[in-house]
């Protein structure tokens, strides 16, 4: 939750607002905006507000703001980070579906090559960072929940840590991994401050930092990250209907970043794996961890003239890890 001083406000809404294009701009939904230090900041720049707040004891003041302004500011009683929960049945607040939550903002889907039509800031969960990192890259590439409105832009606070897996490099051991590799394919990503810990709130009793631990990356800031999906994303063979298969791929394909990718596809059943490899001059000895991004989703596009993708018992693999990730 942002409840830091102002002069980090304003850092922030700089951020935000850097590289901002001529003409109108597009709405910003803030999440769990608390006393609203942050969206004072921003109405006072002349920026559009949306602020998504889950907790009650801070919607009266936010609501107090909202009817002294002229439509500059909405407020909503909801939760960003339980959106569309995989529930039947009615959704109790704070959780909501994003079709309600777009409809209420006004916000009208548009093509995916269109620009941006939101931008959505906030500080993912501590205790929940790497699933809802994976959870929002599966919308991503599903162009399911946020993103079927399009490339909508994400403004997030995330643990260095995890910034320095979502922009590692080939060969960086224990950093680069699958989720590196499919969010460098989906988004363009963009560090836009980092700032120390202890210039955010937390909620320990005996008054600590509450610093996840990390034994092998650093740790010590939180890193404002802007991921922005690539225009170009579905412009070859991959769509978002077969885009489960890809994340599979990529998954399987680092569970042993040292493996050589040529006995993945031998496990894989595909006896020309080597003539493949060969064709998209990948050397037949490359392990998994060395290959760039884009060379994975070269080997995908390549797999999908195959047959292989086509057997049932990949397609009930991939089913099973959507349901564990989920």
């Amino acid at each position: 939750r942002f409840i830091a001083c102002p002069q980090l406000a304003r850092t922030v809404q700089r951020c935000l607002q850097d590289g901002a294009r001529p003409g109108p701009q597009p709405l910003l939904l803030e999440c769990a905006p608390g006393p609203g230090i942050l969206t004072r900041t921003l109405l006072n720049a002349g920026v559009r507000v949306v602020a998504l707040e889950s907790n009650s004891a801070f919607l009266p003041n936010l609501q107090s703001l909202e009817n002294s302004l002229d439509g500059q500011l909405k407020v909503i009683y909801g939760d960003f980070f339980r959106l569309d929960p995989l529930v039947t049945g009615t959704v109790k607040p704070p959780a909501m579906c994003s079709d309600k939550l777009f409809e209420t903002m006004g916000v009208a889907a548009v093509p995916w090559r269109a620009d941006v039509p939101v931008k959505i800031f906030g500080i993912l969960p501590q205790k929940k960072e790497r699933n809802t990192l994976w959870r929002l890259l599966f919308a991503l590439y599903e162009c399911s929940s946020i993103y079927k409105y399009g490339r909508v832009e994400l403004n997030i606070f995330i643990s260095e840590k995890e910034y320095k897996v979502l922009t590692a490099k080939p060969g960086e051991v224990r950093a680069y991994q699958a989720l590196t590799v499919l969010w460098q394919v989906g988004c363009e990503i963009q560090l836009l401050h980092m700032e120390p810990w202890s210039s955010f709130v937390t909620n320990l009793k005996n008054g600590g930092l509450a610093v996840p631990k990390s034994m092998w990356l650093p740790n010590d800031h939180l890193c404002l990250v802007r991921l922005t999906p690539h225009q170009n994303l579905f412009t070859g063979g991959l769509k978002p209907t077969n885009s489960a298969t890809f994340i599979f791929m990529v998954k399987q394909c680092l569970a042993k970043p040292k493996s050589r990718l040529t006995d993945r596809l031998n496990s894989w059943s595909l006896d020309n794996g080597g003539k493949l490899l060969r064709a998209l001059e990948i050397p037949k000895n490359a392990e998994a961890r060395n290959l760039h991004p884009e060379d994975y989703r070269r080997l995908f596009e390549a797999l999908q003239n195959s047959s292989m993708f086509t057997e049932t018992w990949f397609h009930d693999e991939v089913l099973e890890s959507i349901r564990n990730i989920n």
